[in-house]
C-alpha cells in the first residue's frame, strides 16, 4: 500500500474519468496532486461508453484522444425511434470539429487510458482510501480518511476536488445542496452479443410509452457488441438474456432483433439533479458530484470530464501564481453547461415516454417535420456532440 504524504497541493477524491483528468492536468501543471479512491480497483465495466465530439477536443490536449480513437468505434449517426418508424435522423459528419462523430468506448478502457497518462505525467492513484471528513479554513483543506485496514489519517492541501460520484462525501462536508429528484422508473444497463438491424454507424434511440431505450454499438471483433440501456418500471437486480430480448421486441418490433449473450447487466435509478455551487472555499466539485441527469444523449461522463479539465488547468495556474480570483470563472463557466445538459437531457426523456397517443403522434409528426430542416438537424447534433460547450 503507497504511503499518504502529510501535504499536497490538491487533493482529488474519486479517481473516474473527472479525476483523472484533472490529475492529469494539474499534474502536467507541476502541482503536487494526491488522488484517493474508495475502490480497490478501477472500473472493469463499460459504463459511461460515449465520448463525444468536445470531450475528445478536450483530451486532446491531454494527448490521449489518438489513443481512444484507436480503442473505440467511430459512429457519426444518430437515429431517433417510434417503434419501428425513424421519425428523425441526425449526423454528425459535418460538424466544425477533427471529431465528426461520436466514440463508442467502454468507461473501462477510457479510466485505463487516463490512468496511464497519469501516471506518465508521474501521477499515482491511493486505492482503497474512504474519505471521512472534510474541514477546511482561509489556508488550506484537511481531508481525513481511513484506509484498508480502517486506519486513520489526514491529509492537508491548498484545495480539494470532490469526483466522487452523485453520493459524494466532499459535497455533504462541503455543506453544497443537491437539487432536483429521481425518476420514477429504473433503468436497465447491458452490454450483449445481438443481431441487430441497424448500421454500426449509428446511435439508436427508441421512444415508446414504456421508456425510453438507447442502442449503440460498442468496439467488438465479432461486430456484434451493443450496449442497451432502458427505463423500466422496476428492473431486475441483474437483468437476464430474456428481459433484454423482451424490452428490444416490444419497443423495436419486427426487427429480427436476436439476443445471444448477456456479457454484463445491471440496473440503477437515475436523478436530475445540480449542485447549488461547484464551489465552497477551497473546495470544488467536479463530475457526477456536481451533476447527475438521464442517460438520454450520452452527456454525463462527457460533461464531467470537461468540468475537470477546465477546473484542473484553473488551479495549475493560481497554483502557479496566477490571482486566485481566477477560480471563480469555474462555477460560472461550467455550472450554466451543466444547467443546460439536466434540462435537455430531462425533457429528452419526458418526450420520450409520452403515453397518450395523440400526444405521441403530435410528437412524432412535429419532430419528422422540423428536423428535414438541414439547419435544425445540424443544431441538434452540435448540442449532442456538446461543441456548444466551447
Amino acid at each position: 500500500m503507497s504511503t499518504v504524504p502529510a501535504t499536497a497541493s490538491v487533493v482529488i477524491v474519486g479517481a473516474g474519468p473527472a479525476g483523472l483528468t484533472a490529475g492529469i492536468a494539474l499534474t502536467d501543471a507541476g502541482a503536487d496532486v494526491v488522488l484517493l479512491d474508495r475502490l480497490a480497483e478501477g472500473a472493469n465495466t463499460s459504463r459511461a461508453a460515449v465520448v463525444h465530439a468536445r470531450t475528445l477536443e478536450v483530451l486532446e490536449e491531454l494527448g490521449v484522444s489518438a489513443e481512444m480513437r484507436e480503442h473505440g468505434i467511430v459512429v457519426p449517426h444518430f437515429v431517433l425511434w417510434d417503434g419501428d418508424k425513424a421519425i428523425a435522423r441526425a449526423s454528425f459528419e459535418h460538424l466544425p470539429t477533427a471529431y465528426p462523430y461520436t466514440l463508442m468506448i467502454g468507461q473501462e478502457t477510457t479510466e485505463a487510458i487516463l490512468l496511464a497518462r497519469l501516471e506518465k505525467a508521474g501521477g499515482r492513484v491511493l486505492r482503497p482510501y474512504e474519505v471521512t471528513e472534510i474541514t477546511g479554513n482561509d489556508t488550506g483543506v484537511t481531508v481525513g480518511y481511513t484506509d484498508a485496514e480502517g486506519n486513520p489519517g489526514s491529509i492537508r492541501a491548498d484545495y480539494v476536488i470532490g469526483a466522487d460520484g452523485m453520493h459524494s462525501r466532499v459535497r455533504e462536508s462541503a455543506g453544497i445542496g443537491f437539487t432536483g429528484a429521481a425518476y420514477p422508473e429504473s433503468f436497465v444497463l447491458a452490454d450483449v452479443h445481438m443481431a441487430w438491424p441497424d448500421p454500426r454507424t449509428q446511435v439508436s434511440l427508441h421512444l415508446s410509452p414504456e421508456g425510453v431505450t438507447v442502442v449503440a454499438p460498442l468496439p467488438d471483433e465479432q461486430g456484434t457488441r451493443y450496449r442497451v440501456v432502458a427505463t423500466v418500471d422496476e428492473a431486475p437486480a441483474e437483468p437476464t438474456l430474456a428481459d433484454i430480448q423482451g424490452i428490444l421486441d416490444a419497443r423495436r418490433p419486427n426487427a429480427g432483433v436476436e439476443v445471444r449473450e448477456v456479457l454484463w447487466s445491471s440496473r440503477f435509478r437515475v436523478h436530475h439533479r445540480l449542485a447549488d455551487h461547484y464551489r465552497a472555499g477551497r473546495v470544488f466539485l467536479a463530475g457526477d458530484a456536481a451533476h447527475v441527469h438521464s442517460p438520454a444523449g450520452g452527456q454525463g461522463m462527457n460533461t464531467g470530464i470537461q468540468d475537470a479539465a477546465l477546473l484542473g488547468s484553473l488551479l495549475g495556474r493560481v497554483l502557479a501564481g496566477s490571482p486566485a480570483s481566477l477560480l471563480d470563472s469555474y462555477e460560472s463557466t461550467r455550472r450554466p453547461i451543466a444547467l443546460g445538459v439536466v434540462t435537455f437531457t430531462d425533457r429528452i426523456t419526458r418526450m420520450a415516454t409520452l403515453r397518450s397517443r395523440p400526444a405521441r403522434a403530435a410528437r412524432n409528426l412535429f419532430l419528422g417535420t422540423v428536423t428535414r430542416i438541414p439547419a435544425v438537424r445540424q443544431a441538434l447534433a452540435y448540442r449532442l456532440s456538446e461543441l456548444a460547450a466551447r
